[in-house]
């Protein structure tokens, strides 16, 4: 079946494209503006319409055919003898595609008014039709002996010069010119020489050349085995549950959209873990790449005078701490555990983790990098992940000179390395750190990622606890981080326990997180900040011990101002 749809396909274009005697004809140019409330829209490029009398019409713009358009651009020919449409993207000056459809058109159809009104001099009738609950009117003359419109609705009406969309949106004809020998096809196929293709990975082809793509990792292990072993590329630590490797990026203009996108499956683990995505600053002479590479005692230790010791978590004058793009969590044993059969549960294949990262902008700029992800797991198959950091033209004011300071994240990424949980809020001093700013930092903001975990049932992960921030001693936010929505989840849980109340253990509501959901950053303003020293501290009245049982919070936090 596949040789069959390659070779029908290679026909189709074939014929489409075959060299054949082009008669040009006469036709006209139209100009189309948009408008959205009755107000011209600001710095648009006018549609441009050549219609010709052979009945084809070919769909492009001003900056299209003065060549100033920006790439990607898509230009579409009606060849309405054939009632097919082509559509051709140019990715860059070397580099397009395209696909038919041969449909579309036929399957078009509309409520024709006695309605009329004059366009540009033009006696034109009214057509109506209904797309995705958006009520549409088309505006078309006959007079001119051609067909055409601004989209590829309506293009086989007649000569469309006004379309309403809503009641709100027009596309209206600004002007009309005779053109004398004028040919639609060379016009669209003239610089054309890529592949033909079907419709849906054209439209892939198209979205994603709209976008950059950093591939970091496809379909890695993280796991916890003393087999896992590292690469060229591909750096494994804490027995696999940690993988690692350097980036490099392109520059990225202020006010660009950033995303992190991850997918996750169990490889083998059946339970909800603790995973992160993060670059390891190396602005300072130690970094916690050290502590990867040779231990966590060779990591800056904290001391709150709780007894215990923590590694590598705060800021220090020689020392910065992981930056933490994004926390995620896995759920219960999506993929792996899908043969558990519960009736009207057809269970999630992957999760998908997709979050903003733009105000991280200055940090991966033109930057090579350390990427990693980690998941706290002690299972030899582990989970399977592929992550991607895509980068997306903004069109928003730009944010000049970000700054970007990483100041804790308490997060045990080397737990499987001997790194101990963050069980230092059981004291009033709870997390403090000081920091110099060799300069003044406009509208400050913290970065503040936090969730608590374990003991279970009468742990903080299930009790609801104030998290206070406070900035050189002054409080300046407080709030209580609880997620009341895990039950949307349980679909991706496929091997979360059943209870006799009715609930599976992934609908429990809890401190910030839900298993197979991401945590969203807090962005909590800190106003303008004077050059040299400040003091952060979290403060988070954490449980007590049960048995064997305790609690920890993990929370990052990253000063970021202008």
């Amino acid at each position: 079946m596949k040789k069959l749809f390659a070779i029908v396909l290679v026909l189709h274009f074939g014929i489409l494209y075959a060299q054949r005697d082009i008669i040009p004809s006469n036709g006209y140019r139209i100009t189309y503006l948009k408008s959205s409330n009755g107000k011209a829209l600001e710095n648009q490029d006018p549609i441009l319409v050549f219609a010709a009398t052979d009945q084809t019409t070919l769909l492009s713009s001003t900056s299209i055919q003065s060549g100033k358009a920006d790439f990607p651009y898509e230009q579409t020919f009606i060849d309405l003898n054939t009632r097919n449409f082509t559509q051709l993207a140019f990715w860059n000056k070397a580099k397009n595609a395209a696909t038919t459809d041969s449909i579309s058109l036929s399957k078009q159809t509309f409520d024709l008014s006695p309605e009329t009104k004059i366009i540009l001099g033009y006696q034109c009738r009214k057509a109506k039709t209904i797309i995705n609950s958006n009520t549409i009117e088309l505006w078309f003359t006959t007079d001119l002996k051609v067909k055409g419109a601004p989209t590829v609705l309506g293009a086989d009406l007649g000569l469309v010069l006004e379309m309403v969309r809503n009641n709100n949106y027009v596309i209206t004809a600004t002007k009309i010119e005779k053109q004398k020998k004028i040919s639609p096809y060379q016009m669209a196929f003239n610089n054309f020489n890529g592949p033909k293709t079907d419709l849906l990975t054209y439209r892939d082809l198209l979205w994603k050349s709209r976008f950059t793509t950093i591939a970091v990792f496809k379909n890695e292990i993280i796991n916890f085995s003393d087999q896992s072993k590292s690469n060229d590329s591909i750096f494994r630590y804490a027995n696999g549950t940690v993988i690692l490797k350097k980036v490099s990026f392109p520059e990225i203009p202020a006010g660009s959209l950033i995303f992190t996108e991850l997918q996750e499956q169990s490889n083998g683990d059946a339970y909800d873990r603790t995973g992160s995505v993060f670059v390891i600053p190396e602005d300072q002479p130690h970094s916690f790449l050290d502590g990867l590479k040779n231990g966590v005692k060779s990591l800056p230790v904290y001391d709150n005078g709780n007894g215990k010791q923590y590694q590598g978590i705060v800021r220090t004058t020689n020392y910065s701490p992981l930056l933490e793009l994004m926390r995620f969590f896995t759920p219960f044993g999506i993929q792996q555990y899908n043969h558990i059969a519960l009736k009207d549960k057809k269970w999630h294949e992957i999760v998908p983790y997709r979050q903003d990262i733009s105000e991280l902008q200055s940090t991966l700029s033109t930057k090579t990098v350390w990427i990693g992800t980690f998941i706290g797991n002690y299972d030899k198959g582990g989970h399977k992940i592929s992550l991607d950091i895509t980068i997306h033209k903004g069109d928003k004011p730009a944010t000049a000179n970000r700054f970007v300071l990483p100041l804790f994240n308490t997060t045990n990424v080397m737990e499987m390395a001997g790194q101990d949980y963050a069980t230092l809020f059981n004291t009033d001093k709870g997390l403090e750190v000081t920091f110099d700013l060799p300069n003044d930092v406009a509208n400050a903001q913290l970065r503040y990622i936090t969730t608590g975990h374990g003991g279970w049932e009468n742990g903080d992960e299930f009790v609801p606890k104030k998290n206070r921030i406070f900035l050189d001693q002054q409080e300046v936010f407080a709030f209580i981080p609880w997620r009341q929505d895990c039950g949307s989840y349980r679909l991706f849980n496929p091997a979360s326990g059943n209870f006799n109340n009715g609930l599976s253990s992934s609908d429990y509501s809890r401190s910030n997180w839900c298993p197979g959901t991401v945590t969203n950053p807090v962005m909590i303003a800190l106003g303008d900040l004077k050059a040299g020293k400040h003091t952060i501290q979290i403060r988070i009245p954490q449980g007590a011990p049960e048995g064997n049982s305790f609690s920890s919070w993990n929370v990052s936090g990253v000063l970021i101002g202008n």
